[in-house]
């Protein structure tokens, strides 16, 4: 596939992306976590009954294995960690916790608040939950560790939803915008915002397609893989790794 080159822009920088590669999606899956590993793409959907934890194969889009939520649970945000799958759910106040090859139920855990995005920085699991407030939790205990509040230029950055920790940096999507952060998680301060306004064209969108969701890091190429709700594909895409905003 050829590479496309794209201009990004931002609020406080003009940064540059490259279109690596493009990837089928199901179109009905309303994404709200997105993990990669080993080829496989890992994928967390929500909505009430059809929320959804699957394993799929990443080259094709196919569903290799489903596991369905409750009918009354919202599925939110997914994490990689030591080979199992952590999945929160949105109002419930419940996480669950999946063997990753076979995506059977091995424990659950429970939070206050809503759950959004989750990631891991290899120890600690990073929620979001809709707010600028990120919480470090104890993988095994869920023990609330410590809390960052995201913000830009001064001022507090809200709606931090998906997110995705790449060596030392935490990259965050900003609900219901084209944007993504990129975060120092020690600080909470945000070091570029990167617009992906045009990574899924007009002439593929449709009524139904909704905002841009969706972060995964593919190790072997260094690259991230995004997508959104509803969204007919998953792009590979290469960009800067950390800079700074002025």
């Amino acid at each position: 596939m050829v590479a496309t080159a794209m201009s990004c822009q931002s609020a406080s920088a003009t940064q540059d992306y490259t279109v690596v590669s493009r990837f089928p999606h199901d179109t009905t899956a309303y994404t709200q976590g997105l993990v990669h590993s080993d080829g496989v793409l890992y994928e967390s959907t929500g909505r009430l009954g059809y929320s959804q934890v699957r394993r799929i194969d990443l080259a094709t889009g196919n569903v290799l294995m489903a596991r369905d939520l409750p009918a009354n649970r919202f599925g939110e945000g997914l994490v990689l960690l030591e080979g199992k799958l952590y999945q929160l759910t949105w109002k419930s106040g419940v996480g669950y916790v999946y063997d990753a090859e076979t995506l059977a139920l091995v424990d659950s855990f429970s939070y206050t608040g809503e759950g959004w995005g989750l990631s891991s920085d290899g120890s600690s699991l990073i929620m979001s939950n809709g707010s600028g407030l990120l919480r470090f939790l104890n993988a095994q205990t869920f023990e609330v560790l410590r809390e960052v509040a995201v913000r830009h230029r001064g001022l507090p950055l809200t709606q931090i939803n998906e997110l995705e920790y790449v060596d030392g940096y935490l990259y965050a999507n900003v609900y219901q915008s084209d944007r993504i952060a990129s975060i120092d998680p020690e600080s909470g301060e945000v070091l570029s915002l990167f617009d992906f306004a045009g990574l899924l064209p007009a002439s593929e969108r449709s009524l139904t397609t909704d905002v841009l969701n969706g972060i995964a890091f593919r190790e072997e190429t260094g690259n991230l893989l995004l997508t959104g709700k509803l969204w007919p594909a998953v792009f590979e895409v290469s960009m800067p790794r950390r800079e700074e905003s002025p």
